[in-house]
């Protein structure tokens, strides 16, 4: 199984601090040459095979410009490069891409949606099985992760707040072997390292994503300035990704291969997939995209990020950063709107247009 590359949020402020200093011209004018980084996550190896059968190469000399894609082994870092101008698209949650490049100032649109955990992160108590008893214990996760607000929603579901618990910051590459240690008692984290520790007997899953259905959402988002000025440039990674979702449904050299670079077997693969909502088809992109539900999601996100101090310091509301929505409605501030979810690319592959 593989040691699952962090989701965390530790050293936001100083990412933050470095994008508003450092974000650069490479974000204007059209160009012919563009960087994507992504990082090892079960919803974002499609990426990594891309490059390497020839898939991005394709689609990026049909649009007549040169695309590097960069495997990045620390997903905070690749957020961090993204956000200071040096990648031009990165793979990233929805919510991390509020709070890092849209909080930090760098206008940020979501290209692609390309999935939702369904069931990869879990809570995970040590001989208790209901999620009422994790009342009063000290709960290990990535502080300001995906992981801490599926804790948030999972106490949410039983009236309870962070106050009944206590929050112990402990990195994903710890997780596995702390689980083991006699003084942890419950762990929030993410497949496969979820798979890993419910290999212990004492093991009970109280709580999942499968529970929150659509609210921890894999995207390929790109400078939206970028996008703007070099539309073909998304094109281009929308027909990239939905040429390699066909591949990963129906070849099976390509699911090995991308199994193979996560670290794990083809079976450790496809147990992620199973807990992962992939949009293999536009159309179902599209239409989550533009449905009701991506709103409400929102709100909630913007709503844990500010109760976390995690939108910027002079963050008076949730909805200090705008949220564009692809009808053109606006969550929270419409004169700062950041970060938006466009459905034009996969739309045009919906329809057959790119």
């Amino acid at each position: 199984m593989i040691k699952s590359i962090s989701k965390t949020m530790q050293g936001i402020f100083a990412i933050t601090a470095a994008a508003l200093i450092a974000v650069t011209p490479a974000m204007a004018a059209e160009k012919k040459d563009f960087k994507v980084a992504w990082s090892i996550y079960v919803g974002w190896m499609p990426w990594g095979y891309a490059a390497d059968s020839g898939i991005v190469k394709k689609w990026a000399d049909k649009y007549g410009i040169n695309i590097e894609v960069k495997q990045f082994n620390d997903y905070v870092e690749s957020i961090n490069q993204y956000t200071a101008g040096a990648f031009d698209a990165v793979t990233v949650t929805n919510m991390d891409a509020l709070s890092i490049p849209a909080a930090g100032g760098v206008d940020t649109t979501a290209v692609i949606v390309g999935d939702f955990s369904n069931g990869n992160d879990a809570v995970i108590l040590k001989g208790k099985d209901k999620i009422e008893d994790i009342k009063g214990q000290n709960v290990n996760l990535v502080e300001f992760s995906v992981s801490h607000y599926l804790l948030a929603r999972a106490l949410e579901s039983i009236k309870l707040e962070e106050k009944d618990l206590k929050v112990v910051n402990t990195s994903d590459a710890d997780m596995a072997a702390a689980y083991k240690t006699a003084d942890v008692t419950a762990v929030v984290t993410w497949k496969p390292i979820v798979s890993t520790v419910l290999e212990s007997p004492d093991a009970k899953k109280v709580f999942d994503s499968s529970q929150i259905p659509g609210e921890i959402i894999d995207l390929m988002v790109a400078n939206t300035a970028v996008v703007k000025d070099n539309p073909k440039f998304a094109q281009a990674l929308a027909g990239i990704w939905y040429e390699t979702m066909a591949a990963l449904a129906k070849d099976p050299a390509a699911k090995e291969a991308m199994a193979k670079a996560s670290g794990t077997d083809v079976a450790g693969f496809d147990e992620q997939l199973a807990t992962t909502k992939l949009f293999s088809a536009p159309a179902d992109a599209v239409a989550f995209t533009t449905g009701a539900y991506l709103k409400t999601t929102t709100e909630r996100v913007s709503k844990f990020l500010f109760d976390k101090a995690l939108l910027g310091k002079d963050a008076k509301s949730a909805g200090a950063v705008g949220v564009e929505f692809p009808d053109k409605t606006v969550f929270g501030d419409k004169d700062n709107v950041k970060f938006r979810y466009d459905a034009t690319f996969m739309k045009a592959a919906a329809d057959g247009k790119l």
